[in-house]
């Protein structure tokens, strides 16, 4: 599956899931629900995984990401009144972390669901 495929199962998802619960819960709920929808989708992923981040081929450390999904792109939920700077860097640094090409930004706390595509730069992506 491309990751153009992939990408618009997990917006559609998360759509179903925004306009069935709307705005105002916690972003564990959205997370649960989201990966309920997933799973009737077909999307193969996994939740919460904690992966190491590396300086200089040295782990410095983890980071849970709240889904990996496909095993290529990187899914962070976000429940807050709007998605700023900030939040798009700290995805990008993510990807770059995890050494992933692709990944999602998707914030479920407004009163339309905002998702935001990320890429690292650093890596090809042959597949979109």
């Amino acid at each position: 599956m491309q990751h153009k495929d992939i990408t618009g199962k997990i917006i559609g998802s998360a759509m179903k899931v925004h306009s069935t619960l709307g705005n105002g819960f916690q972003e564990v709920i959205y997370q649960r629900a989201l990966a309920i929808e997933m799973e009737n989708v077909g999307l193969g992923f996994q939740r919460e995984l904690e992966m190491e981040i590396e300086y200089y081929d040295r782990s410095i450390g983890t980071r849970r990401v709240d889904f990996l999904v496909e095993e290529e792109i990187m899914v962070e939920i976000k429940a807050i009144t709007n998605l700023e700077d900030v939040h798009l860097a700290q995805a990008i640094n993510y990807l770059e972390a995890y050494k992933l090409g692709i990944g999602l930004l998707i914030n479920f706390g407004t009163k339309s669901l905002q998702y935001k595509r990320v890429h690292n730069n650093n890596i090809k992506i042959h597949s979109m």
